[in-house]
């Protein structure tokens, strides 16, 4: 049985997450931004594709004020182990997924497993994470990354935070190609519920 999938973005009202530049910090404000550690903590692992890692070197661990947590599994899809062994998460706690031939990155755990069309395939990631026990994953970046796992109708729920900011058509888009044919193809969702965090707004959506 695969994980549950939820996939987090954090966009301007316009979808991007991030300038034609790359500047992304920070798009959202500090509500959203706690919001955003309160999804890391209730899930098993958290996702990033290796762009995110060589850009932002994030941590990816859930910090939330006045108490400790279960540090959530850090899973970077890595195809060509592109990873440096000075990232902040390649630590004891990451689990690197690649196609290329396994080596050493830091105290990072390096998984090969197979290509499809030129990408990891998302059905032999699954496979990796539910091996490495998890349940629940939390998918934060970036583009391409989410539309993988849309692509492959894997997404059960969305938590998108919109900043009341617009980058227009430069910025780049929080969902890279779909190659949809027909409107009919979209992934569908339903929503759940909007409220303010903030200046910003979080919107909640299930897998229709």
């Amino acid at each position: 049985m695969r994980p549950r999938i939820t996939l987090k973005l954090a966009t301007s009202l316009d979808g991007r997450i991030a300038t034609a530049s790359g500047e992304s910090q920070w798009i959202t404000g500090e509500e959203a931004r706690l919001e955003g550690h309160r999804l890391r903590a209730a899930h098993d692992a958290i996702l990033v594709g290796v762009e995110t890692v060589l850009k932002d070197d994030p941590e990816l661990t859930a910090r939330l004020p006045g108490r400790t947590v279960d540090q959530p599994l850090r899973v970077v899809l890595d195809s060509r182990l592109r990873t440096p062994p000075t990232a902040r998460l390649a630590g004891e706690n990451t689990l690197i997924l690649t196609a290329a031939e396994p080596r050493a990155i830091g105290r990072a755990r390096v998984r090969r497993i197979a290509m499809e069309e030129g990408r990891l395939a998302i059905s032999a990631v699954l496979t990796a994470l539910s091996d490495a026990g998890v349940a629940s994953l939390l998918i934060e970046g970036g583009g391409q990354v989410a539309a993988s796992f849309l692509r492959a109708d894997a997404v059960d729920r969305l938590e998108w935070f919109r900043a009341p900011i617009l980058l227009g058509g430069e910025g780049r888009p929080c969902i890279a190609t779909l190659a949809l044919a027909n409107l009919a193809d979209a992934p569908k969702f339903r929503r759940l519920g909007v409220e303010p965090v903030g200046d910003d707004l979080w919107e909640r959506y299930v897998r229709a």
